[in-house]
């Protein structure tokens, strides 16, 4: 049994110690926000927050989970209350196809705690999250929008 948290409500599992994170989210907890991108930690889609780090959920066995806090996209505000993230991530438009967001909405979230006003040189070494659509100016846009709203 792996026990932890996942949006602050404890969960036990039985799954295989070495099945990534991303599935056991998925599939026994039924949080369906983390995305399946490449399965090799390359593109972010599976960004999770574990503890206070962005995870490749993909490629993290749900052993190292025992005892963490996991935040999934499901985790991040609520429908009454958005994330200043989601806020800018809607005002700025930047899904195409949207499959690939929770991953950066994730990312993003984590960069804004750590660095509240980040350059356009900031986000190129934090967000190395792949979207197929090419929203990247978009993405910028929404990060900087991110950091005012945070702020206000």
């Amino acid at each position: 049994m792996i026990t932890f948290k996942v949006n602050k409500k404890k969960v036990s599992v039985n799954d295989d110690p070495d099945t990534p994170l991303l599935w056991v989210l998925r599939d026994t907890v039924g949080l369906k926000g983390t995305k399946f991108g490449c399965g090799k930690a390359f593109c972010g889609a599976c960004s999770v927050h574990v503890n206070d780090t962005v995870v490749r959920s993909c490629s993290f066995p749900v052993k190292y989970a025992e005892g963490k806090n996991i935040t999934t996209i499901e985790g991040v505000g609520t429908e009454d209350e958005l994330h200043p993230v989601q806020k800018a991530w809607i005002e700025e438009q930047v899904p195409q196809c949207g499959y690939c967001q929770s991953g950066f909405i994730m990312s993003t979230v984590k960069l804004l705690e750590h660095n509240p006003d980040p350059t356009d040189e900031d986000i190129n070494k934090s967000i190395t999250n792949l979207c197929r659509c090419g929203t990247y100016y978009r993405v910028r846009k929404a990060i900087h929008l991110a950091a005012k709203l945070k702020k206000s």
